[in-house]
Parts: structure tokens; sequence; C-alpha cells
């Protein structure tokens, strides 16, 4: 596998609305950002999303219709098979190679050729939109409001996810733009796992609220 290199932090605006993990310290009230999200049971995956603007974002694109742990595993798995977590290179490869890095067993999702393009847009967008600096998705918004619409706009974010992302970014990772806590979900998301206990928790608790949804629906 094709070693990890990564930077320390995310980076962030040096704009007072977003507080954390610039270089050169973080707001002395406020605790460190995580160095790891611990969605995968790996270290390095994990540490990857944490450190990695891009592994974030596609570790939420890829999480649809798999397990937590496989979708936030495939950033890691597609640096090892590519070569390259850089968006606009991503963005440029030839499909049909992309496609097949998805498909290689053990496959990445579930559906490897719709996710594999799904990825690429996303890439794409990144590398057109922002720079090629995923970060910047986040860093130049002008307050938590905007950031839901940025997301939003992405493929394979929407509506649910972009919420989750604002609060991962602000209880996790210390990025806390103008009201996040209006854009950030109330009910138990990703945002608020911060360990394997949590993790484990958080996914029970979504099976007991399906099983429930569906004894309900049975029952009409």
């Amino acid at each position: 596998m094709v070693a990890v290199a990564v930077p320390d932090r995310i980076p962030l605006t040096e704009s007072r609305r977003a507080v954390g993990v610039a270089t050169g310290g973080y707001d002395g009230h406020m605790p460190e950002p995580a160095t790891a999200l611990p969605f995968t049971g790996n270290p390095e995956a994990d540490a990857l999303l944490a450190s990695n603007p891009l592994a974030l974002l596609i570790g939420f694109a890829l999480d649809q219709q798999v397990t937590v742990q496989k979708a936030f595993s495939g950033p890691l798995d597609l640096l090892g098979r590519t070569g390259s977590l850089d968006a606009a290179a991503i963005a440029a490869m030839d499909p049909t190679e992309l496609e097949t890095a998805f498909r290689t067993p053990p496959a990445l999702h579930r559906f490897p050729g719709m996710m594999a393009g799904r990825v690429r847009e996303l890439c794409a967008a990144i590398a057109s939109e922002y720079g090629n600096d995923a970060s910047r998705v986040w860093r130049e918004a002008r307050d938590a409001s905007e950031l839901r619409a940025r997301l939003k706009a992405l493929p394979g974010i929407g509506e649910q996810k972009s919420a989750t992302i604002i609060g991962v970014l602000a209880r996790r990772l210390r990025v806390h733009l103008e009201g996040w806590e209006a854009q950030a979900p109330t009910e138990p998301t990703l945002a608020d796992v911060d360990s394997a206990e949590a993790l484990a928790a958080y996914q029970a608790g979504k099976r007991a609220r399906k099983a429930d949804a569906r004894a309900r629906g049975g029952r009409r």
C-alpha cells in the first residue's frame, strides 16, 4: 500500500469565524481538534479522515448502503490503489481505470461503478470550484449557512450529509463558523462519535430506529 502523506491538521480560514486548526495554534478555550475520526477501526484510515479534507468528503460520499466502517475506509483504500488523493488527479483519471480501482476485490463499495463515478464528480467539483483544495469549501465560507449550501451542492453529499459534516467539523475538528449550531443535526449522527464505543452505540441506535420504523409501517 502507498504510504500516507497527509498534513498534521486540516487547514482552516484565518478568519475569527473559524476557530481551531490553523497552523500556529487554536483557540485556547477549546480542546484540541481530533487527530483521528474513529469511524473505521483502522487507525491509519481514521487519521486520514481527520487530516485530509478530501478524504473526509469522499468518505461521506461513499456512506450509502454500506457500513460506516466500509465507507470511511474507502479514502485510504483509494489512496493505496491510485497513489493519490489529489482531486484534480482523480477527476482526470480514465473512468475505466478509476472504476477498476473501485471494483478490484475487495471492492471499495457495494456499488463500485456508481460510486467511482460519484467520487470522480466530487473530485471534479473540488478541482474546478475550489482550486483543488477541499478545505476551501469551509475555509472560505462566510458562515455555516453558506457552508451548508456549498456542501449540499457537492456530488454525493446532499441535505442530511451536509448537516452531519458541519457537526463533525465543529464538534470534532473545531471548525466553528457563525451559526453552526443551527445547521448541525439535532438527532444522533457521526458528529457525536468520538470513540469506537460511541460508534457502536450510534450504529445500534440507528438499527433500532430503522426496525421501529419498519414495524410501525407494517401496522398501518
